[in-house]
Protein backbone atom coordinates (compact mmCIF):
# COMPACT_ATOMS: atom_id res chain seq x y z
CA UNK A 1 0.00 0.00 0.00
CA UNK A 2 2.78 2.41 0.85
CA UNK A 3 4.48 1.73 -2.47
CA UNK A 4 1.19 2.36 -4.24
CA UNK A 5 0.72 5.73 -2.46
CA UNK A 6 4.30 6.73 -3.27
CA UNK A 7 3.84 5.82 -6.93
CA UNK A 8 0.55 7.71 -6.99
CA UNK A 9 2.17 10.81 -5.51
CA UNK A 10 5.04 10.53 -8.00
CA UNK A 11 2.61 10.28 -10.86
CA UNK A 12 0.72 13.34 -9.58
CA UNK A 13 3.97 15.30 -9.24
CA UNK A 14 5.04 14.23 -12.72
CA UNK A 15 1.67 15.23 -14.12
CA UNK A 16 1.84 18.61 -12.39
CA UNK A 17 5.39 19.10 -13.64
CA UNK A 18 4.32 18.23 -17.15
CA UNK A 19 1.43 20.67 -16.92
CA UNK A 20 3.75 23.43 -15.72
CA UNK A 21 6.17 22.72 -18.56
CA UNK A 22 3.30 22.73 -21.04
CA UNK A 23 2.00 25.99 -19.56
CA UNK A 24 5.43 27.59 -19.75
CA UNK A 25 5.73 26.41 -23.32
CA UNK A 26 2.36 27.94 -24.07
CA UNK A 27 3.39 31.19 -22.42
CA UNK A 28 6.58 31.26 -24.50
CA UNK A 29 4.67 30.65 -27.70
CA UNK A 30 1.98 33.20 -26.94
CA UNK A 31 4.25 35.95 -25.58
CA UNK A 32 3.53 39.33 -27.15
CA UNK A 33 4.76 39.48 -30.74
CA UNK A 34 4.83 42.27 -33.26
CA UNK A 35 3.14 42.29 -36.64
CA UNK A 36 4.78 43.61 -39.81
CA UNK A 37 1.64 45.04 -41.42
CA UNK A 38 3.15 47.30 -44.06
CA UNK A 39 6.31 48.26 -45.94
CA UNK A 40 9.34 48.36 -43.59
CA UNK A 41 7.39 47.37 -40.50
CA UNK A 42 4.79 48.69 -38.04
CA UNK A 43 5.91 52.33 -38.24
CA UNK A 44 7.53 52.14 -41.70
CA UNK A 45 10.98 52.86 -40.25
CA UNK A 46 12.77 49.52 -40.73
CA UNK A 47 12.84 48.80 -36.98
CA UNK A 48 12.01 45.34 -35.60
CA UNK A 49 11.09 45.73 -31.95
CA UNK A 50 10.54 42.14 -30.87
CA UNK A 51 12.67 40.53 -28.19
CA UNK A 52 13.53 36.87 -27.62
CA UNK A 53 15.28 36.38 -30.96
CA UNK A 54 18.54 34.53 -31.58
CA UNK A 55 21.87 36.17 -30.80
CA UNK A 56 23.65 33.90 -33.29
CA UNK A 57 22.40 31.38 -35.81
CA UNK A 58 22.80 27.78 -34.64
CA UNK A 59 23.60 26.49 -38.13
CA UNK A 60 24.36 27.58 -41.69
CA UNK A 61 20.68 27.21 -42.64
CA UNK A 62 17.92 29.05 -40.81
CA UNK A 63 15.30 26.51 -39.59
CA UNK A 64 12.28 26.68 -41.87
CA UNK A 65 8.88 26.42 -40.19
CA UNK A 66 6.99 26.25 -43.45
CA UNK A 67 7.20 26.99 -47.15
CA UNK A 68 4.44 27.55 -49.71
CA UNK A 69 4.55 27.83 -53.50
CA UNK A 70 3.93 31.21 -55.17
CA UNK A 71 4.74 32.83 -58.50
CA UNK A 72 7.21 35.57 -59.37
CA UNK A 73 7.21 39.10 -58.01
CA UNK A 74 9.27 41.78 -56.31
CA UNK A 75 6.93 42.72 -53.47
CA UNK A 76 7.89 41.71 -49.96
CA UNK A 77 5.58 39.89 -47.52
CA UNK A 78 3.62 41.63 -44.78
CA UNK A 79 2.25 40.02 -41.61
CA UNK A 80 -0.85 41.01 -39.60
CA UNK A 81 -3.39 39.24 -37.40
CA UNK A 82 -1.87 35.80 -37.84
CA UNK A 83 -1.80 36.07 -41.63
CA UNK A 84 0.89 36.66 -44.25
CA UNK A 85 0.18 38.64 -47.42
CA UNK A 86 2.17 38.62 -50.65
CA UNK A 87 1.55 39.28 -54.35
CA UNK A 88 2.75 37.56 -57.50
CA UNK A 89 2.16 37.31 -61.24
CA UNK A 90 1.35 34.43 -63.60
CA UNK A 91 1.47 34.60 -67.39
CA UNK A 92 -0.06 31.27 -68.47
CA UNK A 93 -2.65 30.74 -69.79
CA UNK A 94 -3.32 34.46 -69.28
CA UNK A 95 -1.64 37.33 -67.47
CA UNK A 96 -2.90 37.74 -63.90
CA UNK A 97 -1.70 39.50 -60.80
CA UNK A 98 -2.61 37.76 -57.56
CA UNK A 99 -2.85 38.65 -53.87
CA UNK A 100 -2.29 35.70 -51.53
CA UNK A 101 -3.01 35.23 -47.84
CA UNK A 102 -1.36 32.45 -45.80
CA UNK A 103 -1.68 31.32 -42.21
CA UNK A 104 1.36 32.79 -40.43
CA UNK A 105 1.80 29.76 -38.17
CA UNK A 106 1.32 26.92 -40.67
CA UNK A 107 1.67 28.34 -44.17
CA UNK A 108 -1.76 27.05 -45.15
CA UNK A 109 -3.33 29.23 -47.82
CA UNK A 110 -6.32 31.18 -46.53
CA UNK A 111 -7.31 32.78 -49.83
CA UNK A 112 -6.12 34.21 -53.15
CA UNK A 113 -7.55 37.04 -55.21
CA UNK A 114 -6.55 37.31 -58.86
CA UNK A 115 -7.39 39.75 -61.62
CA UNK A 116 -6.40 40.08 -65.29
CA UNK A 117 -3.40 42.34 -65.72
CA UNK A 118 -1.42 42.64 -68.94
CA UNK A 119 1.97 44.29 -68.49
CA UNK A 120 2.49 46.94 -71.16
CA UNK A 121 5.56 49.15 -71.62
CA UNK A 122 7.01 47.99 -68.30
CA UNK A 123 10.55 46.73 -67.88
CA UNK A 124 11.43 43.93 -65.44
CA UNK A 125 8.16 42.03 -65.61
CA UNK A 126 8.57 39.47 -62.79
CA UNK A 127 5.56 40.82 -60.93
CA UNK A 128 4.10 43.32 -58.44
CA UNK A 129 6.43 45.63 -56.51
CA UNK A 130 4.43 47.30 -53.72
CA UNK A 131 3.94 45.58 -50.35
CA UNK A 132 0.38 44.93 -49.18
CA UNK A 133 -0.68 47.24 -46.32
CA UNK A 134 -3.04 45.80 -43.70
CA UNK A 135 -5.18 47.95 -41.40
CA UNK A 136 -8.36 47.35 -39.40
CA UNK A 137 -9.31 44.16 -41.21
CA UNK A 138 -8.57 45.45 -44.70
CA UNK A 139 -5.68 44.66 -47.05
CA UNK A 140 -4.63 47.31 -49.59
CA UNK A 141 -2.79 45.98 -52.63
CA UNK A 142 -1.33 48.08 -55.45
CA UNK A 143 -0.30 46.27 -58.63
CA UNK A 144 2.35 47.19 -61.16
CA UNK A 145 -0.15 48.54 -63.72
CA UNK A 146 -2.10 50.64 -61.21
CA UNK A 147 -4.80 48.26 -60.00
CA UNK A 148 -5.58 49.27 -56.41
CA UNK A 149 -7.65 46.82 -54.37
CA UNK A 150 -9.10 47.06 -50.90
CA UNK A 151 -9.78 43.49 -49.78
CA UNK A 152 -11.27 41.93 -46.69
CA UNK A 153 -8.11 40.78 -44.91
CA UNK A 154 -9.77 37.61 -43.58
CA UNK A 155 -11.63 36.46 -46.70
CA UNK A 156 -10.10 38.21 -49.72
CA UNK A 157 -13.47 39.62 -50.75
CA UNK A 158 -13.23 42.87 -52.71
CA UNK A 159 -14.44 45.88 -50.72
CA UNK A 160 -13.53 48.42 -53.39
CA UNK A 161 -11.12 48.69 -56.31
CA UNK A 162 -9.69 51.27 -58.70
CA UNK A 163 -7.84 51.35 -62.00
CA UNK A 164 -5.54 54.31 -61.34
CA UNK A 165 -4.17 54.39 -64.88
CA UNK A 166 -7.63 54.75 -66.38
CA UNK A 167 -9.00 57.12 -63.76
CA UNK A 168 -6.00 59.44 -63.37
CA UNK A 169 -4.19 59.23 -66.70
CA UNK A 170 -1.05 57.89 -65.01
CA UNK A 171 2.24 58.38 -66.80
CA UNK A 172 3.54 54.89 -66.17
CA UNK A 173 7.13 54.73 -64.88
CA UNK A 174 9.42 52.39 -66.79
CA UNK A 175 9.32 49.87 -63.93
CA UNK A 176 5.62 50.30 -63.12
CA UNK A 177 4.04 51.52 -59.91
CA UNK A 178 6.07 50.41 -56.91
CA UNK A 179 5.40 52.68 -53.89
CA UNK A 180 3.56 50.78 -51.15
CA UNK A 181 0.18 52.16 -50.01
CA UNK A 182 0.30 54.12 -46.73
CA UNK A 183 -2.70 53.96 -44.39
CA UNK A 184 -3.03 57.08 -42.26
CA UNK A 185 -6.10 57.74 -40.15
CA UNK A 186 -9.14 57.10 -42.33
CA UNK A 187 -7.15 57.47 -45.56
CA UNK A 188 -5.01 55.26 -47.77
CA UNK A 189 -2.34 57.22 -49.67
CA UNK A 190 -0.60 56.10 -52.85
CA UNK A 191 1.98 57.53 -55.23
CA UNK A 192 0.59 57.07 -58.72
CA UNK A 193 1.97 59.82 -60.96
CA UNK A 194 -1.42 60.88 -62.24
CA UNK A 195 -1.89 63.86 -64.55
CA UNK A 196 -3.08 67.32 -63.54
CA UNK A 197 -1.67 67.39 -60.04
CA UNK A 198 -2.44 63.78 -59.05
CA UNK A 199 1.00 62.38 -58.35
CA UNK A 200 -0.03 61.61 -54.76
CA UNK A 201 -3.59 60.47 -54.04
CA UNK A 202 -5.59 59.87 -50.87
CA UNK A 203 -8.71 57.73 -50.74
CA UNK A 204 -11.20 57.01 -47.99
CA UNK A 205 -9.87 53.71 -46.72
CA UNK A 206 -13.36 52.26 -46.17
CA UNK A 207 -15.12 53.38 -49.37
CA UNK A 208 -12.41 54.31 -51.89
CA UNK A 209 -13.81 57.80 -52.36
CA UNK A 210 -11.13 60.31 -53.32
CA UNK A 211 -10.14 62.57 -50.44
CA UNK A 212 -7.48 64.65 -52.17
CA UNK A 213 -4.94 64.76 -54.97
CA UNK A 214 -1.64 66.64 -54.83
CA UNK A 215 1.66 67.40 -56.55
CA UNK A 216 2.20 67.95 -60.26
CA UNK A 217 5.08 65.55 -60.88
CA UNK A 218 6.00 62.15 -62.25
CA UNK A 219 5.96 59.17 -59.93
CA UNK A 220 9.04 57.62 -58.43
CA UNK A 221 9.27 54.17 -56.85
CA UNK A 222 9.75 55.45 -53.29
CA UNK A 223 7.10 54.80 -50.63
CA UNK A 224 5.75 57.80 -48.68
CA UNK A 225 6.16 58.12 -44.91
CA UNK A 226 4.71 60.13 -42.02
CA UNK A 227 7.09 62.25 -39.93
CA UNK A 228 6.70 64.69 -37.05
CA UNK A 229 7.76 68.28 -37.66
CA UNK A 230 7.05 71.47 -35.71
CA UNK A 231 4.49 69.59 -33.62
CA UNK A 232 2.56 68.36 -36.66
CA UNK A 233 2.19 65.09 -38.53
CA UNK A 234 3.59 65.54 -42.03
CA UNK A 235 3.39 63.29 -45.08
CA UNK A 236 6.72 63.12 -46.91
CA UNK A 237 6.85 61.78 -50.46
CA UNK A 238 9.85 61.49 -52.76
CA UNK A 239 8.35 61.95 -56.20
CA UNK A 240 10.07 62.02 -59.58
CA UNK A 241 11.80 65.40 -59.19
CA UNK A 242 11.43 66.53 -55.59
CA UNK A 243 10.96 65.68 -51.95
CA UNK A 244 7.61 67.12 -50.92
CA UNK A 245 5.70 67.47 -47.64
CA UNK A 246 1.91 67.51 -47.42
CA UNK A 247 -0.74 67.78 -44.76
CA UNK A 248 -1.89 64.13 -44.70
CA UNK A 249 -5.50 65.12 -43.95
CA UNK A 250 -6.03 67.78 -46.62
CA UNK A 251 -3.21 67.19 -49.12
CA UNK A 252 -2.08 70.81 -48.76
CA UNK A 253 1.58 71.25 -49.74
CA UNK A 254 3.72 72.37 -46.81
CA UNK A 255 7.18 72.47 -48.41
CA UNK A 256 9.10 71.07 -51.36
CA UNK A 257 12.78 70.53 -52.06
CA UNK A 258 13.94 69.88 -55.66
CA UNK A 259 16.01 66.77 -56.34
CA UNK A 260 17.61 67.39 -59.71
CA UNK A 261 18.29 64.30 -61.76
CA UNK A 262 20.72 63.75 -64.58
CA UNK A 263 19.07 60.70 -66.15
CA UNK A 264 15.93 58.59 -65.69
CA UNK A 265 13.92 58.53 -62.46
CA UNK A 266 15.41 55.81 -60.30
CA UNK A 267 14.42 56.89 -56.79
CA UNK A 268 13.55 53.65 -55.00
CA UNK A 269 14.77 53.84 -51.40
CA UNK A 270 12.41 55.23 -48.77
CA UNK A 271 13.30 58.60 -47.18
CA UNK A 272 14.73 58.14 -43.68
CA UNK A 273 14.50 60.56 -40.77
CA UNK A 274 16.42 60.93 -37.51
CA UNK A 275 17.15 63.81 -35.14
CA UNK A 276 15.59 66.44 -37.36
CA UNK A 277 17.33 65.35 -40.55
CA UNK A 278 15.90 63.67 -43.64
CA UNK A 279 18.02 61.65 -46.08
CA UNK A 280 17.39 60.35 -49.61
CA UNK A 281 19.70 58.55 -52.03
CA UNK A 282 19.40 57.29 -55.62
CA UNK A 283 21.42 55.18 -58.04
CA UNK A 284 22.42 57.78 -60.63
CA UNK A 285 22.08 61.05 -58.73
CA UNK A 286 23.62 60.44 -55.34
CA UNK A 287 22.35 61.67 -51.99
CA UNK A 288 20.76 64.67 -50.32
CA UNK A 289 20.54 65.52 -46.63
CA UNK A 290 17.85 67.94 -45.47
CA UNK A 291 17.31 69.59 -42.11
CA UNK A 292 13.73 69.76 -40.87
CA UNK A 293 13.03 73.07 -39.13
CA UNK A 294 11.74 72.41 -35.64
CA UNK A 295 9.71 75.60 -35.27
CA UNK A 296 8.07 75.84 -38.69
CA UNK A 297 7.14 73.68 -41.67
CA UNK A 298 10.26 74.25 -43.75
CA UNK A 299 13.48 72.50 -44.77
CA UNK A 300 16.98 73.46 -45.78
CA UNK A 301 19.55 71.51 -47.74
CA UNK A 302 22.52 70.45 -45.61
CA UNK A 303 24.42 68.82 -48.46
CA UNK A 304 23.92 67.23 -51.86
CA UNK A 305 26.60 64.99 -53.39
CA UNK A 306 26.93 62.69 -56.38
CA UNK A 307 29.67 61.16 -58.48
CA UNK A 308 30.30 61.34 -62.24
CA UNK A 309 28.99 57.83 -62.97
CA UNK A 310 27.31 54.79 -61.44
CA UNK A 311 30.74 53.25 -60.87
CA UNK A 312 32.61 56.38 -59.85
CA UNK A 313 30.26 57.40 -57.05
CA UNK A 314 30.56 59.98 -54.30
CA UNK A 315 29.02 59.71 -50.85
CA UNK A 316 26.25 57.14 -51.52
CA UNK A 317 24.34 56.12 -54.64
CA UNK A 318 21.71 53.76 -53.19
CA UNK A 319 19.63 51.51 -55.42
CA UNK A 320 17.04 49.13 -53.92
CA UNK A 321 17.90 48.98 -50.23
CA UNK A 322 16.85 51.84 -47.95
CA UNK A 323 19.77 53.35 -45.99
CA UNK A 324 19.82 53.75 -42.21
CA UNK A 325 20.23 57.22 -40.69
CA UNK A 326 21.53 56.84 -37.15
CA UNK A 327 22.40 60.12 -35.45
CA UNK A 328 25.70 61.38 -36.83
CA UNK A 329 26.09 58.57 -39.39
CA UNK A 330 24.44 57.10 -42.47
CA UNK A 331 24.78 53.42 -43.38
CA UNK A 332 23.79 52.33 -46.85
CA UNK A 333 24.57 50.16 -49.87
CA UNK A 334 26.09 51.84 -52.90
CA UNK A 335 25.42 51.17 -56.58
CA UNK A 336 27.47 47.96 -56.82
CA UNK A 337 26.91 46.55 -53.35
CA UNK A 338 29.49 48.52 -51.39
CA UNK A 339 28.30 48.86 -47.79
CA UNK A 340 29.28 52.36 -46.67
CA UNK A 341 29.26 54.55 -43.60
CA UNK A 342 28.95 58.31 -44.13
CA UNK A 343 29.39 61.30 -41.88
CA UNK A 344 25.83 62.64 -41.76
CA UNK A 345 26.97 66.24 -41.40
CA UNK A 346 28.97 66.30 -44.63
CA UNK A 347 28.38 63.11 -46.64
CA UNK A 348 32.07 62.19 -46.37
CA UNK A 349 32.77 58.47 -46.46
CA UNK A 350 33.94 57.03 -43.14
CA UNK A 351 34.44 53.44 -44.30
CA UNK A 352 33.44 50.91 -46.95
CA UNK A 353 33.03 47.13 -46.72
CA UNK A 354 32.63 44.54 -49.46
CA UNK A 355 31.87 41.68 -47.05
CA UNK A 356 28.09 41.79 -46.75
CA UNK A 357 27.10 40.94 -50.34
CA UNK A 358 29.04 40.05 -53.52
CA UNK A 359 29.84 43.15 -55.54
CA UNK A 360 27.78 43.61 -58.71
CA UNK A 361 25.51 46.14 -60.39
CA UNK A 362 22.43 46.81 -58.21
CA UNK A 363 23.67 44.35 -55.59
CA UNK A 364 21.17 44.61 -52.76
CA UNK A 365 20.92 44.44 -48.97
CA UNK A 366 17.81 45.18 -46.91
CA UNK A 367 18.66 46.42 -43.40
CA UNK A 368 16.40 46.14 -40.34
CA UNK A 369 17.35 47.36 -36.88
CA UNK A 370 16.69 45.21 -33.80
CA UNK A 371 18.09 46.83 -30.68
CA UNK A 372 21.78 47.52 -31.19
CA UNK A 373 22.07 45.03 -34.03
CA UNK A 374 21.43 45.45 -37.73
CA UNK A 375 19.92 42.46 -39.48
CA UNK A 376 20.76 42.30 -43.17
CA UNK A 377 19.04 40.25 -45.84
CA UNK A 378 21.22 40.16 -48.93
CA UNK A 379 20.33 39.29 -52.49
CA UNK A 380 21.94 35.84 -52.21
CA UNK A 381 19.20 34.89 -49.75
CA UNK A 382 21.47 35.10 -46.69
CA UNK A 383 20.47 36.68 -43.39
CA UNK A 384 23.23 38.42 -41.42
CA UNK A 385 23.30 39.63 -37.82
CA UNK A 386 25.70 42.57 -37.71
CA UNK A 387 26.89 45.52 -35.70
CA UNK A 388 27.39 48.84 -37.50
CA UNK A 389 29.41 51.67 -36.01
CA UNK A 390 31.78 54.43 -37.16
CA UNK A 391 34.57 51.95 -36.45
CA UNK A 392 33.38 49.54 -39.12
CA UNK A 393 31.21 46.58 -40.12
CA UNK A 394 31.16 43.63 -37.73
CA UNK A 395 29.54 40.40 -38.87
CA UNK A 396 28.27 38.44 -35.87
CA UNK A 397 26.50 35.58 -37.63
CA UNK A 398 25.28 34.55 -41.08
CA UNK A 399 22.92 31.84 -42.31
CA UNK A 400 21.09 31.00 -45.52
CA UNK A 401 17.34 31.55 -45.70
CA UNK A 402 16.10 31.18 -49.29
CA UNK A 403 17.63 30.57 -52.72
CA UNK A 404 17.90 33.33 -55.32
CA UNK A 405 15.82 32.91 -58.50
CA UNK A 406 16.12 34.38 -61.99
CA UNK A 407 12.70 35.87 -62.76
CA UNK A 408 13.58 39.02 -60.82
CA UNK A 409 17.01 39.22 -62.48
CA UNK A 410 18.30 36.68 -65.01
CA UNK A 411 21.94 37.28 -64.15
CA UNK A 412 24.48 36.09 -61.55
CA UNK A 413 22.38 33.04 -60.74
CA UNK A 414 19.35 35.10 -59.81
CA UNK A 415 18.63 37.38 -56.85
CA UNK A 416 16.41 37.87 -53.82
CA UNK A 417 15.41 41.52 -54.13
CA UNK A 418 12.21 41.45 -52.06
CA UNK A 419 12.26 42.95 -48.57
CA UNK A 420 11.55 40.31 -45.88
CA UNK A 421 9.09 40.72 -43.01
CA UNK A 422 10.05 40.17 -39.36
CA UNK A 423 7.19 39.14 -37.07
CA UNK A 424 6.33 36.52 -34.45
CA UNK A 425 10.07 35.95 -33.91
CA UNK A 426 10.23 34.71 -37.48
CA UNK A 427 11.43 36.01 -40.82
CA UNK A 428 9.18 35.75 -43.88
CA UNK A 429 10.88 35.91 -47.28
CA UNK A 430 9.99 35.14 -50.87
CA UNK A 431 11.64 34.41 -54.19
CA UNK A 432 10.01 33.65 -57.56
CA UNK A 433 8.95 30.15 -56.54
CA UNK A 434 8.03 30.14 -52.87
CA UNK A 435 7.50 32.03 -49.65
CA UNK A 436 9.18 30.70 -46.51
CA UNK A 437 8.90 31.27 -42.77
CA UNK A 438 12.22 31.02 -40.92
CA UNK A 439 12.37 30.50 -37.15
CA UNK A 440 14.37 33.16 -35.30
CA UNK A 441 13.15 32.52 -31.74
CA UNK A 442 15.88 32.20 -29.14
CA UNK A 443 14.03 29.35 -27.39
Amino acid sequence: MKRSITNSRSLRRAAMSGAVIALLGCVCRTAPADDWPQWRGPTRDGVWREQGVVEKFPADQIPIRWRAPIGAGYNGPTVAGGRVYVMDRVTEPEQFERVHCFDAATGDKRWSHEYPCAYENVSYTAGPRAAVSVDEGRAYALGTMGHLHCLDAATGDVIWQKDLVAEYDVQMPIWGLAASPLVDGDRVIVQAGGANGACLLAFDKATGAERWRAVDDEASYSSPIIVSQAGQRVLVGWTGNQVVALDPVSGEQLWAQPFERTRMIISIATPVVDQGRLFVSSFYDGSMMLRLADDQLAVEEVWRRWGPSERDTDSLHAMIGTPRLDGAYVYGVDSYGQLRCLDATSGDRVWESLDAVPMDRWSTIHMVQNGERTWMFNERGDLLITQLSPEGFEEISRAHLIDPTEDQLARRGGVCWSHPAFANRCVFARNDREIVCGDLASD
